[in-house]
């Protein structure tokens, strides 16, 4: 009897200690959050936002999950702490401005350093998808510049 009371007692308390623990977790449906088309004045093409955040994850930066139909692209930008892709699925292209352009393909992961200018998305017969992880300084993620143009987007 006294080893069932000892065991219920240590059942009693672990339960009490997980759930101490799992509010510290939140979790955000898969689905919960609206995909979103990517603004005219950011980005050519096609591209579908789905941002990804739980609890008050969002005040610290910014990922989303980022799918770009072929041929579609953000716009010249910078971060103001640099931004990380990494690339789930598909074909794309990175640029930094001045430099040529660079493939990108599912797998790789690309590290674009605070205030640089430039784009990314997918090549021009293949859709590309990538998760994008900005962090903010001054409640800001990105500082968005001009559409790049299909000449830029054709150069080599």
């Amino acid at each position: 009897m006294r080893k069932n009371l000892i065991a219920a007692g240590t059942s009693i308390l672990m339960m009490g200690a997980s759930s101490a623990y799992a509010q510290g977790i939140q979790i955000t449906p898969a689905g919960s959050a609206p995909t979103r088309l990517g603004a005219a004045q950011n980005f050519n093409g096609h591209v579908a936002v789905d941002m990804k955040s739980a609890g008050e994850s969002g005040k610290h930066g910014s990922v989303g999950m980022v799918d770009f139909a072929p041929g579609a692209r953000t716009a010249w930008h910078t971060h103001p702490v640099g931004q990380l892709l990494v690339v789930t699925d598909g074909l794309g292209w990175v640029q930094e401005e001045g430099q040529a352009r660079r493939d990108i393909k599912a797998g790789d992961v690309v590290w674009i350093e605070a205030g640089i200018k430039h784009w990314h998305g997918a090549a021009q017969n293949n859709g590309m998808r990538h998760l994008a992880i900005a962090y903010l300084k001054d409640g800001k993620s990105a500082d968005w510049k001009e559409l790049v143009s299909d000449e830029q987007y054709n150069a080599r």
